[in-house]
């Protein structure tokens, strides 16, 4: 009977998985080995379909394995926000907040926020950390961060939910005593000229990115771990690359950075993408992070 069905055989099921063997999904749960192959096997008689082939080395899921996993785990996705609701209802102000914001957001923006939040909550306990690309989200999802600041439309997560805060702009800049710094006075920079000079670029320390570059153009590239590394470096003159605008304006104005226009840059150089605040639908925003995250949109 589908009646008895338990949420217990739906996270052995969805645990084999994600883990490809019983073994491992066992050690994940923390259980026997034995009990997660009887609960399977419990699972699949009360359905009447067979969820994995298991004549190899490794199970693997059948076609109506595949589709079951799904509702599989948009059920479980459901009953977590369930029980994070009736936290939620329970105490619904945090002891302290863990922030992972991304390296281009500007820190002024957060810093202002973060204050306000202190006035009105002072016994919060903060802990801010920076991070790149897929690493907010990244540390969101592994439960070290309750919000997160993401930049970009590529990172996203069934899992989590966004709230958009406020656009990005990226210029392309190189040092004014760069050969393309040079030509910029005189005229735009072509991709060809482009592809001949180090182009400085951020990696990314998750996975999420993996095998994608983003906006690169340049076959000889640097690669640095903080933006920090990559303004230092382009300042110095060893390449070019993108960098948020609040952070190179003042360089720019004093002529340390020239901006390179160039339609391979977006227009005249600039490109804009979206900052999100982020918190996983299962750990809903208390009193402290919805303040913040009224704080920042504001």
């Amino acid at each position: 009977m589908l009646d008895a069905l338990t949420l217990d055989q739906m996270r052995m099921f969805k645990a084999v998985a994600d883990a490809g063997s019983f073994r491992m999904a066992a050690a994940h749960l923390g259980r026997a080995q034995s009990a997660v192959s009887h609960s399977i096997s419990n699972l699949e008689a009360e359905l009447g379909i067979t969820l994995f082939d298991r004549s190899s080395h490794r199970p693997t899921l059948t076609a109506q394995g595949q589709v079951l996993l799904e509702d599989c785990k948009a059920l479980l996705l459901r009953t977590d926000v369930l029980r994070a609701r009736a936290r939620g209802m329970q105490n619904d102000l945090e002891l302290s907040l863990t922030l992972m914001v991304d390296t281009l957001f500007p820190l002024s923006v957060i810093s202002a926020a973060l204050s306000r939040l202190h006035q009105e909550f002072p016994s919060v306990r903060i802990q801010l950390d920076i991070g790149t690309l897929g690493g907010p989200l990244d540390a969101l999802l592994a439960g070290t961060a309750d919000v997160a600041i993401t930049v970009g439309e590529d990172l996203r997560d069934a899992r989590a939910e966004f709230y958009s805060l406020m656009p990005i702009r990226m210029v392309s800049v190189v040092a004014g005593c760069h050969p393309l710094g040079e030509n910029r006075r005189q005229r735009p920079v072509t991709s060809t000229e482009l592809a001949d000079h180090v182009q400085v670029v951020l990696v990314d320390p998750s996975e999420r990115t993996a095998g994608r570059d983003f906006g690169i153009i340049s076959q000889r590239k640097w690669k640095v771990g903080t933006q920090e590394a990559k303004h230092a470096l382009i300042r110095a003159g060893v390449g070019w690359g993108r960098l948020p605008d609040w952070l190179v304006n003042e360089d720019i104005q004093r002529g340390t950075l020239v901006s390179l226009s160039a339609t391979a840059l977006g227009n005249k150089g600039v490109t804009e993408s979206y900052a999100y605040l982020s918190h996983r639908i299962d750990r809903p925003l208390l009193s402290a992070g919805r303040f913040l995250k009224q704080a920042l949109q504001e």
